[in-house]
């Protein structure tokens, strides 16, 4: 068994264990703040405020200890799934756990990083990015401009921060934090993203924890990479794209399978028909109007594919993907004006919706900066922002449709712009025997974090056990009683699933007839089984479709 480092010994065993001054929030919570080491070399030194909530376990007499979330992200907040917490938590686990969360240095409610000045300046740089991905030699060019100013921004004002937000420096906080709440050892969940939380916790502390879950796995040799993979843009190691484009052709051979009387884009070939709409919206976008307002809405490629993207997050992927696609290939294509105009109204009641969630506006508003924080931070990234058009279009010859929208997120992560650095981010070894094993759940669906990643890292790990799920949409935890129920076994109990377990997710597309309104039907039926799904943090990606997702 690997214990933790006598570095890492140091560095957190000697800040003290805060006070955390509990006040009532929220109606059903309690919330406090500490204030925690700027850089953990330095513990009385410069600090950081840092947010935590809790929701107290229903069984106080019986009660386990405290479960720490995370939502990923980066970005996302601890404090605001916490909070969630009893609306898609198991009874079980509520009543046994403290449930906290604390939003990461930099993020939500602790103090927030900022590479602008202003909101102005800010928006003179992001307004230039705030598509899926750019499209075109003109919108590329000015894409990388402006990540290049993004990069150079967060390594001057937005400093010192930007160069504390390694996923290393939150795990640090959230060891100081374990002992705050009074844990003699972890229990954590962590989703997407926070399963490199989970992982960088079981291999800097490796005998500090009872039970560490990790949900929509990234493999973090993949998510920070090595010197044979650093000039790589880093979903050429992650492959989410490739894990988006293998639902959809999935979605769309199930579609045909399953014929128009199930699924409402099955009308000829829906491989075929989705490359068509793709190829006439790359020539030219989509442009309607609402007869009521006047206002004209715009569709361009990389809005499809966003809005794709988007769908494929949903436990119900199939419905909203053959729902959105056969819209638009309604509108492209000669139908009835009948059909047309219902098509019509449902896309821009889409879009409308959408937009109703996005902005950028009063109060400084920086989710971008929170992802590119750690990210640019963590992992290693090409040189040259200028490289990028290049590795896109590689990109998306290995995952079509998607390789953009995901590699071009980390453009402003190109190493000769982002010049700030982590000197304590932790770069591996991700193959220490933890006393305590680590519970890894992968979705063979999932569009985000691809489910290869999910045996990859469980082969990194040595005392691990990869827990198998068919559902549909980004995580595992609430899409099946198999899953949800194997996840709370070891939280409670520490009993693993059995060796190569496999659950099949309840919902699986195509199974029931259409009904007479098949995209109403689709809502309600994807508003039903996200219910009791966790808020999962996802990357921001701009889309006209889906809106910041």
């Amino acid at each position: 068994m690997d214990t933790t480092s006598a570095k890492e010994r140091a560095r957190v065993d000697k800040v003290p264990t805060p006070k955390l001054g509990w006040y009532k929030c929220y109606e059903t919570a309690e919330c406090a703040t500490t204030r925690l080491p700027l850089d953990y070399d330095k513990p009385k030194g410069a600090t950081t405020e840092i947010a935590v909530l809790r929701i107290k376990a229903k069984d106080q007499k019986r009660k386990i200890g405290s479960l720490f979330l995370n939502p990923g992200g980066p970005g996302g907040s601890g404090v605001s799934i916490a909070l969630a917490a009893p609306s898609f938590l198991s009874p079980a686990v509520l009543d046994r756990f403290d449930i906290v969360g604390f939003d990461p240095r930099g993020i939500g409610n602790s103090t927030n990083v900022k590479c602008w000045k202003s909101v102005k300046d800010q928006g003179a740089v992001l307004s230039q990015m705030n598509v899926a991905f750019p499209w075109g030699k003109a919108q590329e060019a000015t894409y990388v401009n402006a990540a290049k100013k993004f990069g150079k921004a967060c390594s001057t004002t937005g400093k010192p921060l930007t160069g504390a937000m390694s996923t290393a420096e939150v795990v640090r906080d959230m060891e100081v934090l374990r002992r705050a709440v009074g844990d003699k050892k972890l229990s954590y969940l962590g989703f997407s993203y926070g399963t490199a939380i989970g992982q960088y916790y079981a291999n800097m502390f490796p005998d500090r924890f009872r039970a560490v879950v990790v949900d929509g796995v990234l493999d973090p040799e993949h998510w920070v990479g090595t010197k044979k993979t650093a000039t790589q843009e880093q979903d050429e190691r992650l492959r989410s794209a490739d894990g988006a484009y293998r639902a959809l052709r999935e979605i769309l051979k199930r579609c045909d399978k399953a014929g128009e009387s199930y699924c409402a884009f099955a009308a000829g070939d829906p491989v075929k028909n989705f490359e068509t709409i793709a190829q006439k919206l790359r020539l030219k976008p989509l442009v309607i109007t609402d007869e009521e307002s006047g206002e004209s809405f715009t569709i361009t490629y990389a809005d499809l594919v966003g809005g794709i993207l988007g769908d494929l997050y949903s436990v119900n992927a199939g419905d909203f993907v053959t729902q959105d696609a056969q819209f638009v290939w309604t509108l492209l294509n000669p139908a009835s004006p009948a059909a047309k105009a219902a098509a019509k109204a449902k896309l821009i009641k889409r879009i409308t919706d959408a937009r109703a969630k996005a902005g950028r506006d009063f109060p400084y508003d920086n989710g971008f900066e929170s992802f590119a924080g750690v990210d640019c931070t963590d992992a290693l990234h090409p040189k040259d922002a200028s490289s990028w058009p290049a590795l896109m279009a590689k990109a998306d010859k290995r995952a079509p449709y998607f390789g953009r929208a995901w590699g071009w997120s980390t453009a402003q992560c190109a190493r000769n712009t982002w010049t700030v650095r982590d000197e304590d981010a932790y770069t591996g070894p991700w193959n220490r025997r933890t006393a305590a094993p680590v519970l890894i759940v992968g979705t063979k669906w999932d569009p985000a974090t691809n489910y290869d990643d999910a045996v990859s890292a469980s082969k990194l790990l040595p005392n691990s056990r990869l827990l198998s799920n068919t559902n549909w949409g980004h995580t595992s935890y609430g899409t099946s009683a198999c899953a949800t129920g194997a996840i709370d076994n070891y939280l409670l109990k520490g009993t693993l699933p059995a060796k190569g377990k496999l659950c099949v997710g309840e919902y699986q597309p195509f199974v029931t007839p259409l009904p007479t309104d098949p995209g109403d039907a689709a809502t309600l039926r994807a508003t039903q089984a996200q219910a009791q799904r966790p808020p999962v943090a996802t990357t921001l990606l701009p889309s006209t479709l889906n809106g910041n997702r």
